[in-house]
C-alpha cells in the first residue's frame, strides 16, 4: 500500500470494490490486489532477481471504506503503461482482472471502474473505416446492421445452421 504515490497522466487507473477475509487489513488486501494483478505472484520465483520490477508494478494508492457496507472498501490501483502490450485489450484485461479474482486474501472483489489514458488508447488501431463505408458496401441505410455468432459454433448441420441464421435474422 503506497498512499504517497502520485498518479501519472499515463497510468491506467482501476477501482476495485473488495471485501478482505476476516483478519486481513484493508491496506494489505489493497496492496495484494495491486501486486497480484501486475507483477506479484503467490510464490518466490528465481526470475525475480533478473530485472527491477518497480517500473512495472501496480500500486494501491488509496482506500475508501464503502458507506453502509461492513468491511467493504474501494481500492484504487495505478498501473504503469509499461506493464501492458500496446493495442492489446486481451493483455490489459488478462493482467487487471485475470488471476486476482481467486485471491485467497479476499472474500469478494469486483472491478468498479477503469480509466484508460489517451497515451494507451491511442495505441489501438481501431477499425480501418467507419460505419458509413460498411453501409455503402452493403447498400443498407436507415436501419441497424446486425452482427452475431450462432451458437453452438460447431456441430450444427448445414440445414440447422441455416434455420438458426434465419430465425436470428427474423428476430
Amino acid at each position: 500500500y503506497t498512499p504517497d504515490y502520485q498518479t501519472k497522466d499515463t497510468d491506467i487507473l482501476a477501482a476495485f470494490r473488495m471485501t478482505p477475509q476476516p483478519g486481513v487489513p484493508a491496506e494489505e488486501a489493497g496492496a495484494a490486489v495491486a501486486a497480484e494483478s501486475s507483477t506479484g505472484t503467490w510464490t518466490t520465483v528465481w526470475t525475480d532477481g533478473l530485472t527491477s520490477l518497480d517500473r512495472y508494478k501496480g500500486r494501491c494508492y488509496d482506500l475508501e471504506a464503502v458507506a453502509g457496507e461492513e468491511n467493504q472498501y474501494i481500492a484504487y490501483v495505478a498501473y504503469p503503461l509499461d506493464l501492458f502490450e500496446e493495442g492489446s485489450v486481451t493483455n490489459l484485461f488478462t493482467s487487471i482482472v485475470g488471476n486476482v479474482f481467486g485471491f485467497k486474501a479476499l472474500r469478494a472483489l469486483r472491478l468498479e471502474d477503469l480509466r484508460i489514458p489517451p497515451a494507451y488508447s491511442k495505441t489501438f488501431q481501431g477499425p480501418p473505416h467507419g460505419i458509413q463505408v460498411e453501409r455503402d458496401k452493403l447498400n443498407k441505410y436507415g436501419r441497424p446492421l446486425l452482427g452475431c455468432t450462432i451458437k453452438p459454433k460447431l456441430g450444427l448441420s448445414a440445414k440447422n445452421y441455416g434455420r438458426a441464421v434465419y430465425e436470428c435474422l427474423r428476430g
